[in-house]
């Protein structure tokens, strides 16, 4: 146990670590908002893409087709938490129907890039990636259609014009457009050498620390202050319910072992920064959401442990 625990503390802490620089960085002033802005876009729009390209351009596909167990049991996992969040809003904490799907959005929604690729990598190197990516490729897009159907579609009636802005937005994301470039490559047998493989390394390889220095800046921008109980019912759903749902599904829908452990992990992720922007574009349900994000970071540095502990991690 001890000696797991030593090896599970040599993933985690270096992530947190620089999660936790980050932060103090802000706090102090040392460096200002307009920093986290440029690094986070840096990640998101440039580094993180092109680790995705080089990462599924130079893998190792699974023979035989992607394990559907895999999918089954993330979203069926991912689904129920969204579904409990709303219901909590709406019967707990008497909210709206459209801050009560911010609720269930914050609850099912991982934070994939900025806690999940690092720590999913730090944890299972090049084995998980494949699953990883896979993952990260649908996940932005179902639940943010899911998200915005649920809360367009109850009122005023679903908006053709909301739905072609998200189209949009979903078609030209970075994240997305590394996902589809890798998987071209790899359909055309396409692998970087020269001086463009230098590139994409070096590339690839600052997306880890930045993303993690990133996100510490972006969470002096989410204070957990104001709807404190709603936030923690969140978090609850985020961190315990949602990895445990997936971790009963895997023992018993087929699929390779590491996928199944990027599964579970995958799903012990904290809420993502998307659950705070999404409440920002409703205008409703914006304290629990930027709480939640806060709050499920920090104390998934104490869950994930504990997940790495149940799947034998280290």
């Amino acid at each position: 146990m001890l000696a797991q625990l030593g090896a599970i503390a040599l993933i985690v802490a270096p992530v947190f670590g620089l999660i936790g620089l980050g932060f103090m960085a802000s706090l102090s002033g040392h460096l200002r908002e307009r920093a986290a802005d440029g690094l986070s876009e840096y990640v998101f729009g440039l580094a993180v893409p092109v680790l995705i390209f080089k990462t599924l351009a130079e893998a190792a596909l699974p023979e035989g087709g992607q394990p559907w167990g895999y999918w089954i049991a993330y979203f069926a996992g991912a689904f129920t938490v969204f579904a409990l969040g709303m219901l909590a809003a709406q019967h707990i904490f008497h909210r709206t129907h459209t801050e009560a799907v911010m609720h269930g959005f914050a609850s099912g929604q991982a934070n994939t890039v900025f806690v999940g690729v690092p720590l999913i990598l730090q944890a299972f190197g090049p084995e998980g990636a494949v699953p990883l990516f896979l993952l990260i490729a649908v996940h932005l897009p179902v639940m943010m259609v899911v998200a915005t159907v649920a809360a367009e579609g109850a009122g005023k009636g679903l908006s053709p014009a909301g739905l072609k802005k998200l189209g949009r937005s979903l078609a030209l994301n970075p994240i997305l457009l590394g996902i589809y470039a890798g998987g071209i490559a790899k359909l055309v047998g396409y692998v970087p050498t020269g001086f463009l493989k230098q590139i994409c390394d070096m590339l690839a390889s600052s997306a880890v620390p930045c993303a993690l220095v990133s996100l510490g800046l972006a969470l002096h921008r989410y204070p957990m202050r104001g709807d404190f109980a709603p936030a923690a019912l969140i978090t609850a759903l985020k961190l315990v319910v949602h990895p445990a749902l997936v971790f009963a599904l895997v023992q018993v829908l087929p699929m390779p072992k590491v996928w199944a452990d990027v599964a579970v992990v995958f799903a012990a992720m904290p809420s993502g920064i998307n659950a705070y922007l999404l409440a920002q574009r409703y205008k409703v349900g914006v304290a629990a959401s930027a709480g939640a994000v806060s709050l499920s970071t920090v104390v998934s540095l104490f869950t994930v442990t504990v997940w790495f502990l149940v799947l034998g991690v280290g």
